[in-house]
């Protein structure tokens, strides 16, 4: 079983920025990939972000130029940096790690709402 803990949501004005936080724990799994889905309300769930265990990343259009993720193997860790906030980026943002046995993990999420 693995346990995703989540941290680094909050408020922020626009034109600020967060860094979520993300750690994997627990046995016998192996990381393949670690991303960030956000979800607004009446909206669906998108895609963010997402990092391979080779370091590959992928951004969605709407975050592209504004968001790093990375990731720190040693602590199994992956983080959000967001900059340029928009209040259109207001949502409940979840950490996913996919294991190389093909299973998905979720945490249970973090709330971001950028506001005046």
């Amino acid at each position: 079983q693995v346990q995703l803990v989540e941290s680094g949501g909050g408020l922020v004005q626009p034109g600020g920025s967060l860094r979520l936080s993300c750690a994997a724990s627990g046995n016998g799994f192996s990381i393949y990939r670690m991303g960030w889905y956000r979800q607004a309300p009446g909206k669906q769930r998108e895609l963010v972000a997402r990092i391979t265990n080779d370091g590959s990343t992928y951004y969605a259009d709407l975050v592209k130029g504004r968001t790093t993720i990375s990731r720190d193997n040693s602590k199994n860790t992956v983080y959000l940096q967001m900059n340029s906030l928009r209040p259109e980026d207001t949502a409940v943002y979840s950490c996913v790690l996919l294991t190389t046995a093909g299973i998905n993990y979720w945490g249970q999420g973090t709330q971001v709402t950028v506001s005046s």
